[in-house]
């Protein structure tokens, strides 16, 4: 008796995951209490809770008349027409939450048994999960500051280098990030993403709206950020002379950049602009989220998988928009908002 007590306990190791998640069922109760957290079951399309489940195939099936009657617990989530497992993609799931450097499709592919492009796909549909979405604005203090993601000329073949023949962030891709310093009741925390440029235009603006008026706005002498002084109290650090002066410096958002770097250049080697912003998404969660433990931060980024979708068509720039159909994605935002608020 001790011991089946013990293997109900939820999973706080990879290992106990592998093996709390091989029993279908259990898994399927747990994306259950995910994606319909009062515990009723409602249908995707129409929002009915007059459903029946068919135990044999682990599906629901709605009794009212309409199209796409039968549905599973994966329909409305980044998981939607996907024939893998939940047992491989909790694992999956696990894997990219907790990895401090990421996890590459080629790790992910052997360590659970699906080929290297599934697993590719898998791991940008987590991704999609992480994104935070918030539209709280940061307060308090607040460091700025802009990075440069792409390969080096030095490192490039000699064709690529005569292609590029301009030297620094030239043909590189900018990125901005916001971090709101520890407060009494929560650690810091950052914001990142992809802009167009490093003018002043740009880098104001990502400020003036991701950052309430009065804060202290902490950046470096880059000439671009001069003028925040109208709704901020603004201090910069001029790193030609010191990187550190009393409270005023971004060392904060370096250490965040040098965690990012590592993760692309060490684990993911190359990663197209195309797709920066998903690796984006997935460093800032890691790092916002990097208080909790292991089976804090899985459960988190499982519980943001309802409402989102992802197109293989889509993430690969073909045809198509990568979006979830409006009867399987939009509908059932709106039905659950309609029925689950009541």
């Amino acid at each position: 008796m001790k011991a089946e007590k013990k293997t109900n306990v939820f999973p706080q190791t990879l290992h106990d995951a592998i093996k709390y998640f091989a029993d279908e069922d259990r898994a399927l109760d747990f994306m259950k209490a995910i994606r319909w957290p009062d515990g009723v079951v409602k249908c995707p399309c129409c929002g009915s809770t007059d459903v029946s489940f068919l135990s044999t195939r682990r599906i629901w099936k709605c009794k009212n008349a309409h199209e796409k009657r039968q549905f599973s617990v994966k329909v409305g989530t980044v998981l939607e027409d996907s024939p893998i497992g939940l047992d491989k993609w909790l694992c999956g799931f696990w894997l990219i939450a907790n990895a401090k450097n990421g996890i590459s499709s080629y790790e992910l592919h052997r360590a659970i048994g699906v080929t290297q492009k599934t697993a590719w796909f898998m791991l940008h549909r987590i991704r999609l999960s992480m994104q935070d979405g918030s539209v709280e604005r940061m307060k308090g203090t607040v460091e700025a500051d802009e990075t440069f993601i792409g390969g080096l000329r030095a490192n490039m073949h000699k064709n690529k280098r005569e292609q590029r023949k301009a030297t620094g962030s030239t043909g590189m891709t900018p990125v901005m990030g916001l971090l709101e310093r520890n407060t009494p009741d929560r650690h810091s925390r950052v914001r990142v993403k992809v802009i167009k440029n490093t003018r002043k235009g740009e880098l104001q603006t990502q400020v003036r709206e991701h950052v309430e008026k009065g804060s202290e706005v902490f950046t470096d002498q880059h000439l671009s950020y001069m003028g925040l002084s109208d709704e901020y109290a603004h201090q910069f650090i001029d790193h030609s002379e010191c990187y550190v002066k009393g409270r005023v410096h971004t060392n904060g958002l370096e250490n965040f950049w040098a965690l990012l770097k590592r993760g692309i250049h060490g684990t993911y080697v190359n990663v197209e602009p195309f797709h920066l912003f998903r690796y984006l998404d997935e460093q800032a969660f890691r790092f916002n989220e990097r208080k909790d433990n292991d089976a804090g931060r899985f459960v988190k980024v499982v519980s943001r998988i309802t409402g989102k979708g992802l197109r293989y068509a889509k993430l690969i720039g073909k045809d198509g928009d990568g979006l979830l159909k409006p009867s399987w994605a939009t509908t059932w935002m709106m039905r659950d908002i309609l029925f689950g608020m009541e």
